[in-house]
């Protein structure tokens, strides 16, 4: 049996052509009802006689067209011939050469090879717009269905369409390679799909294309996106089916129908597990025999929910394994400040020294360093970066190299603050500079020469019982500010159980859970009652620390020095 293929609304329709007249228009009677104002209410017939087929104008206003020629009484029909009544087009199959049984869904064969394209995406502002919504599909938070649709529609196709994204999917870590292997799924699930494309949002929430497909290569493979429709995904989380059929003056029956431009098109949004858009799928397919319809928008929600999770799941495990390597790299560079701390603190006889180092973040912008010089003389170097983690761990690097080419080559504590502040403002980093402490003692007189550029007076606990502070006074700038300072000298003679204690202010701004501080008055306090012995003196310190953060994570390094003379 011949039929009539009608184009209309972006669809095509089979109609079958009976025996006898076959009439034609706008009117509920007609044998095919035509919904166009444009089309007279009965505006023409097809006639079998003999086998062939004849179309008659019954007098409409605008007239019947065959392959572009208006026609007068009646004219008889070939295959493929090309039929417009109004702005409806049609084309005659002769008997034979229908393109499918009704049952079926018509296609035309697709090449299988999918061409991969650059990103040429023409985006159609609202006024030039001519896309008509044929259909909505609304996501997550209205009401509907959720990132899979309308799980009731053909949920067996939906099933297995899932699977195969899922399957199709799985292994893909990359998060380069995972849109283009949606694409390809895609497009083996809609086999009328001509072209697609994957808008991602990046760090600025601006849509940005990731990945875009068409099927034949050579053909033009700009993917033309509404903005009205992008929107409407976006805000609504909804997917849209829509058809843009050209305007009249494309659908001049000179054409044949099967070239018209008419495009169906589907897109609709990915959506995180959060249910919020992070990107759009948009597919369009210029079959006129198989366009989309609200069956398969059902089914590309579905698809895009398990593609959304995959690319997600893919983010996560990149970030995982970035995190990994990231935990790896910086376990490394805890190791190697670690390294940059001595090993040993000095032994002399008559005196204790201890030193503890704790980071608040892998690595830290706290320092210290101890030695032997020349004639029986111990240096003790105590430091605080202003700021913590690697940008302090950098710059308490520069300073332990800084500090340690110095002492080889300087010997008194004065001229040795003096070149180390030198070389720290050379190339200095805004605003990163060091509170410093040096102190030099000579083991024979038990005097101790020191230098305080910036940092909080060391509290020394006499042998009497009562505490000792240098002035505020005599405190410098801080290494790495202005270069030439001239740095006050101070001596302190220790005698024996006299024992002094350096610190940075990880340890007195110490947070309870309360957000109560340590303080230096109980710091002070502490060191006033604590053991006599300066190692026993640095362990109990820290740990009453400790007990007050009661669980709390450090806000800062945490660096202690205690050293002094034994009691006689």
């Amino acid at each position: 049996m011949a039929t009539l293929v009608v184009l209309q609304g972006g669809k095509a329709v089979e109609h079958p052509i009976p025996d006898g007249e076959t009439v034609l228009g706008r009117h509920p009677g007609c044998t095919i009802q035509l919904d166009s104002n444009t089309v007279s209410r009965r505006h023409a017939q097809v006639t079998k006689v003999d086998g062939n087929y004849f179309i008659e104008d019954l007098g409409s206003g605008n007239g019947t067209f065959v392959n572009g020629k208006q026609i007068e009484g009646k004219a008889q029909l070939v295959h493929d011939d090309r039929i417009k009544l109004g702005p409806i087009l049609l084309r005659f199959q002769s008997e034979g050469s229908a393109l499918a049984a009704p049952a079926q869904r018509p296609s035309i064969p697709r090449p299988q090879a999918v061409a991969e394209t650059n990103h040429d995406i023409d985006f159609v502002d609202e006024a030039d717009d001519g896309a008509t919504i044929t259909g909505t599909l609304v996501g997550v938070g209205a009401g509907g269905g959720g990132q899979y649709g309308m799980l009731d529609v053909r949920p067996e196709v939906k099933l297995k369409a899932v699977i195969e994204i899922t399957r199709s999917l799985a292994g893909v870590v990359d998060v380069t390679a995972i849109c283009p292997r949606i694409l390809d799924a895609l497009f083996e699930i809609f086999s009328q799909a001509d072209r697609g494309c994957i808008l991602l949002k990046d760090e600025k929430a601006k849509l940005v294309p990731r990945a875009m497909k068409h099927r034949r290569a050579g053909e033009d493979a700009t993917v033309k996106l509404s903005r009205t429709i992008l929107n409407k995904v976006l805000s609504d989380k909804t997917g849209i089916l829509s058809a843009d059929a050209a305007n009249d003056a494309a659908f001049s029956a000179s054409e044949s129908i099967s070239s018209l431009d008419i495009r169906s098109m589907m897109c609709v949004p990915l959506l995180s597990h959060e249910g919020e858009p992070m990107g759009v799928i948009s597919i369009d397919t210029q079959n006129p025999i198989s366009q989309f319809n609200e069956e398969d928008l059902d089914l590309l929600m579905a698809v895009a929910g398990q593609a959304a999770l995959s690319y997600e799941g893919a983010q996560l495990l990149v970030s995982f394994m970035e995190k990994k390597k990231q935990d790896g790299e910086m376990e490394i560079a805890r190791n190697v400040q670690r390294a940059l701390l001595p090993t040993d603190l000095p032994k002399a006889e008559g005196y204790e020294f201890y030193a503890s180092y704790d980071a608040a973040q892998a690595v830290g912008g706290d320092y210290y360093d101890a030695g032997m010089l020349p004639g029986n003389k111990i240096f003790l170097s105590f430091g605080d970066v202003a700021g913590k983690g690697v940008p302090g761990a950098l710059i308490m690097s520069r300073m332990s190299s800084c500090c340690q080419s110095t002492m080889q080559f300087v010997h008194e504590v004065g001229p040795a603050v003096e070149a180390i502040n030198h070389h720290m403002c050379a190339n200095a980093v805004e605003g990163r500079f060091v509170t410093y402490v040096l102190a030099i003692i000579d083991l024979t007189t038990h005097e101790m020469t020191l230098v305080n550029a910036g940092h909080m007076s060391p509290i020394i606990r006499r042998a009497d019982g009562s505490l000792f502070e240098f002035p505020d006074e005599s405190v410098g700038v801080p290494i790495g500010v202005v270069d030439g300072y001239p740095f006050d000298v101070l001596n302190f003679k220790l005698e024996p159980g006299d024992l002094a204690v350096l610190f940075t202010d990880g340890v007195s701004e110490a947070m309870a859970p309360n957000d109560d501080l340590y303080t230096l008055e109980h710091l002070r306090k502490f060191i006033l009652n604590g053991p006599k012995k300066a190692d026993e003196l640095g362990k109990v310190l820290l740990a009453d620390v400790r007990r007050h953060a009661n669980g709390r994570p450090q806000n800062d390094d945490i660096t202690i020095m205690t050293f002094g003379r034994n009691p006689v």
